[in-house]
């Protein structure tokens, strides 16, 4: 019987991963530095075809504000593609590092090395920028890829793939390092996290709904892009011209994204002097909040249990009052989704109870959680944010497309 065009796809990828694997840094750093100039020589095109994609998105209806911002490309964002690649490029290869070694009394030499995955799949919803960002830190880290990208963002990829894909060609590395499948129907989706025996891992990048479907269908071992329900906690020593500097930028900078605020959660003591401000900066976002916001606040909507868990994705945010650090702690507990939450505070035993006690990917003191990312935080691009506990968790650079081997010396020995 004949592969089916996805099976074929996955045999390709495979075939050039074994190649990739073995290839030196400097090969894999020229091709993504090709791969950069010719996003940027391309950007017309690339603006283009991603202007098509985005009038038939508009046109089909259906799509909000902040699914359509994940779709626009403009000439900033295909620059940072780009940049991305450079940086990803200029960082240390893990493949080959010694994780640790060690000598057994009997002689032999262990040690533990980073090695490639192989092949990873990564299926995601709207956003070109992904196919940018994943396949470059794959290829650093010598995996091929394969990239599923929804229907809504099919030319746009197509045009930054192939910018990849020549960038690997004009190296002399395998063009199906980096492959694309076309097909998005929801029987081709269901076939691609299945593909066991062609791909090594599976990253999925999208809503609740595609994470639902690759837990309810998938073969292949996954590594899970959450939800982002993220808190900021104002605490009772917070400086309140920072929490509200802090709070704005995790809610309105971009809040469309997984790592922007979707919860504010202030402490009793300072709840009448913070929200009325906050409320005011605040502007275009709806609020919903608990009893005791709402008699500070006038004209809140109240919040539910299901707006406290909610992913908003847009300009709405739940807004609580806390009687203490251990409220906080337990609503986050309740209805975090283990992505990233922060604490805004001048009382150093504070912060380490919160960064000690909240269980989440990421935890931060005094910022914003829109840092939780691969590039800001100085992991070049990132294949996604994991917001489970195997293999990786957080922001997934390079090293989280690695895994080890165990590579044994010895002299003789056998076994008794």
């Amino acid at each position: 019987m004949a592969p089916t065009p996805l099976a074929e796809l996955g045999r390709r990828a495979r075939d050039a991963a074994r190649v990739l694997a073995l290839a030196g840094s400097a090969g894999k750093d020229a091709a993504l530095g090709v791969a950069a100039d010719l996003l940027e020589a391309r950007s017309s095109d690339v603006l283009g075809r991603n202007a098509e994609d985005l009038a038939a998105a508009e046109a089909g209806g259906g799509q909000g504000a902040a699914q359509l911002d994940r779709l626009r490309l403009t000439q900033d964002r295909v620059r940072a593609m780009a940049e991305g690649l450079r940086q990803v490029a200029t960082l240390r290869d893990p493949v080959g590092e010694i994780v640790e070694g060690w000598v057994r009394p009997n002689g032999l030499r262990v040690r533990r090395v980073r090695v490639p995955l192989g092949v990873v799949g990564v299926i995601y919803e709207n956003r070109p920028n992904v196919t940018a960002d994943a396949a470059g830190l794959c290829v650093k880290a010598g995996n091929a890829v394969m990239l599923r990208g929804s229907s809504s963002a099919l030319r746009s990829n197509a045009a930054i793939v192939g910018c990849l894909r020549d960038g690997l060609v004009k190296v002399g590395l395998p063009e199906d390092a980096v492959v694309m499948v076309e097909d998005t129907s929801h029987e081709t989706a269901v076939e691609f996290m299945r593909l066991d025996g062609f791909m090594d891992c599976l990253v999925p990048r999208g809503g609740h709904g595609l994470l639902e479907s690759v837990r309810r269908h998938a073969t292949v071992p996954c590594v899970i892009d959450g939800d982002g329900n993220c808190h900021v906690y104002v605490d009772a020593a917070a400086d309140l011209d920072m929490a509200l500097d802090i709070v704005v930028n995790a809610k309105t900078q971009r809040p469309g994204v997984c790592n922007a605020a979707e919860s504010l959660l202030v402490h009793r003591t300072v709840a009448e002097a913070f929200l009325p401000r906050a409320a005011a900066a605040l502007d275009g976002v709806e609020l919903r909040g608990d009893a005791a916001s709402r008699g500070i606040v006038a004209g809140m909507t109240p919040a539910t249990d299901e707006d406290f868990a909610t992913e908003f994705l847009g300009p709405v945010l739940s807004v609580a009052v806390v009687d203490d650090l251990d409220g906080a702690v337990a609503h986050i507990a309740r209805f975090g989704s283990g992505h990233s939450e922060a604490i805004v505070t001048g009382d150093l035993g504070a912060a380490e109870r919160f960064c000690r006690e909240v269980d989440a990917a990421a935890v931060l003191v005094n910022t914003s959680t829109r840092f939780v990312d691969g590039a800001e935080l100085g992991l070049g691009a990132e294949i996604g944010i994991s917001t489970q506990k195997l293999h990786a968790r957080g922001p997934m650079g390079l090293r989280d497309l690695t895994c080890v081997k165990y590579v044994v010396h010895g002299d003789g020995q056998v076994r008794s």
